[in-house]
């Protein structure tokens, strides 16, 4: 400090940033380079081909079907959860024995976030691989309890009608008790004389959340359906461990189809990095269009 602020910024700023620039930013803007050409990803030939592999895109059935049910994911998969986190977190906050202002919450709530908050530390292809047997048509769970009670057990990962909502299920799942320990802590901060005034004049607990609660956690909500959008968007991990984008397709994401594509038995990484493109701008398009749809007036309280 003794030679001024700017030698330390500079050495303490500057490695860090030339690390993220060259670990980050270059794989970035190198996939923008090879979406243009026909690299084969292990030849030393990449001859250019311009825009032709995005003109390709726009008559690829697979990218097209993969794009559909990223769209339902980013539909259903944010709203449900979201809801879910928020039901659960209002339940545990002010759904419990009545108080003085009649807002606590239930007993043993730690242990109720403890367990919802237990997919969190688990490994995704752990939760997949779960889940998996979970829905195995002759040994899992699921199947086992239909039998137990007569009803017929169907092949669940096996068949085109439910394979997707099945690993949309499970998706939503590892997320919401992430978002049930997000809530309730911000819930935690805001003032409960606010909620004795409101509940002293005959607010109900939906009226509550709706009028009182939700406004107060818009910041948080806003946060928590950029990052689902994104989860929604990518969702790979789950959908190769659970099913590979089968049965004929049907569960197949975008995330997947360019991992298909670049080291699949084509070996297009020109064609692949394409796809990464358009899923960049995708991402992106969907954080701003959430940012601005989503904007309102802060709700300040003390």
């Amino acid at each position: 400090m003794r030679h001024g602020k700017y030698p330390l910024i500079v050495t303490f700023l500057v490695p860090p940033v030339l690390l993220y620039v060259v670990f980050v930013v270059s794989p970035y803007l190198q996939t923008f380079q090879i979406s243009t050409t026909s690299w084969l990803g292990y030849s030393a030939e990449a001859d250019p081909v311009g825009l032709a592999n995005f003109t390709a895109l726009l008559h690829d059935g697979r990218v097209w079907n993969a794009l559909k049910n990223n769209a339902v994911l980013l539909a259903v998969v944010p709203v449900l959860t979201i809801t879910l986190g928020l039901f659960f977190s209002t339940m545990l906050s002010m759904g419990g024995r009545k108080g003085r202002a009649g807002v606590t919450g239930v007993r043993g709530t730690a242990v109720y976030r403890m367990v919802y908050f237990f997919p969190q530390v688990l490994s995704v292809v752990i939760i997949a691989l779960l889940w998996k047997e979970v829905y195995h048509p002759n040994s899992g769970l699921l199947n086992g309890a239909l039998r137990a009670v007569g009803l017929p057990a169907p092949t669940w990962l096996g068949d085109p009608r439910t394979a997707f909502w099945c690993v949309l299920a499970v998706m939503v799942w590892s997320n919401v008790g992430f978002y049930v320990v997000l809530f309730g802590a911000a819930m935690s901060a805001i003032p409960r004389d606010i909620y004795e005034a409101v509940l002293l004049d005959g607010a109900s607990r939906w009226t509550t959340l709706r009028r009182i609660t939700i406004p107060l956690l818009w910041d948080t909500v806003q946060v928590a359906w950029i990052y689902l959008a994104i989860a929604a968007l990518d969702g790979f991990i789950l959908i190769q461990q659970m099913t590979n984008g089968g049965p004929n397709f049907s569960s197949d994401v975008i995330g997947l189809r360019m991992y298909e594509t670049a080291f699949g038995s084509e070996s297009k990484f020109g064609y692949a990095s394409a796809i990464g493109v358009v899923l960049f701008f995708l991402t992106l398009s969907v954080a701003v269009l959430a940012l601005r749809t989503a904007r309102r007036d802060r709700i300040e309280y003390s």
